[in-house]
């Protein structure tokens, strides 16, 4: 999809409110892309909040991750090579013809190999068009009006591969602490190129514990699931976060109350402390465990 048309949330009759959608909000504008439209096309390039935006899903690893598109002032245009590595989708750019990872966003064959060029991710959430409607009620979706013919029905693409444990291109390691397809929630810090340096979570465990804390690479994370299993990740500095209370603010171990966006936690007395957000992003367990055998999982 290039640059979809959007529509407001309220002219959005043809989504229900359990319907999944992954929300992304960029320099306070709101915009959520639909599975049922999104699995069908497996990449938007888009703008939002004056950002160019390349959002890339690999629906064989069950991952969606948003891109900047330009890097060192470059506006790289992408597209589906239709290649895999590791049941990876392979993405091209339209410049050079080089081939990228999509879950680490680097050049891996091709001129742009060894010039240290790397995507930018954004941070992006799995949840239902309800949550996400409620908490961003100015949020804009993406119009059935594509330009293409799909049955754009929630489930339809992908739907047997989606509802089975079975793999449809084989990988060279699995693992079997999770199955195949159980949903995990993936960390890996921008510009580390360290394959061990990534932190897999059971979005089954993070369900059971709506503030979930974690030390990754040296850095505290705290962990936030809606209860609808919507989770965000965020910086936790020396902080320790510990329950949600009846207004919905994020309660620390000093009574400290903090706001919950989707760009940062900002603490409500004193200087208005703010922590950020950490680019995270959900896959099947075998993909992400393919890409990054030396993970840590949390399960």
């Amino acid at each position: 999809l290039e640059y979809p048309e959007t529509i407001t949330a309220g002219s959005a009759d043809y989504l229900d409110d359990e319907h999944v959608v992954f929300g992304l909000s960029v320099n306070g504008a709101a915009r959520a892309y639909p599975k049922r439209i999104l699995a069908w096309h497996e990449m938007a390039l888009d703008r939002v909040g004056g950002v160019e935006l390349t959002v890339v899903y690999c629906t064989l690893c069950g991952t969606v991750i948003p891109y900047e598109s330009i890097v060192n002032r470059e506006h790289f245009k992408f597209g589906t090579s239709g290649l895999l590595y590791r049941s990876n989708k392979l993405m091209f750019d339209h410049q050079t013809k080089s081939l990228w990872n999509t879950f680490e966003g680097v050049p891996v064959v091709g001129p742009l190999v060894g010039t240290h060029t790397r995507l930018t991710r954004r941070s992006v959430v799995t949840t239902t068009w309800g949550e996400w409607r409620r908490l961003h009620p100015e949020t804009t979706v993406l119009s059935l009006e594509t330009g293409h013919s799909r049955d754009y029905g929630e489930g339809a693409a992908y739907r047997e591969y989606f509802e089975s444990n079975n793999l449809m291109f084989d990988v060279p390691e699995r693992d079997d602490r999770l199955p195949l397809k159980a949903e995990i929630v993936g960390v890996l810090l921008e510009g580390d190129e360290a394959k061990h340096s990534t932190l897999a979570m059971s979005v089954e465990f993070l369900s059971r514990r709506p503030v979930y804390m974690d030390i990754y690479d040296g850095r505290q994370l705290v962990v936030l699931t809606s209860v609808k299993g919507a989770s965000r990740v965020y910086e936790a500095s020396d902080i320790s976060f510990e329950r949600f209370d009846n207004e919905g603010h994020l309660v620390d171990s000093h009574g400290a109350r903090w706001i919950v966006s989707e760009d940062n936690l900002i603490r409500l007395t004193g200087r208005g402390e703010r922590l950020n957000r950490v680019p995270s992003q959900r896959a099947f367990w075998f993909g992400w465990y393919a890409q990054f055998p030396a993970t840590r999982l949390v399960h």
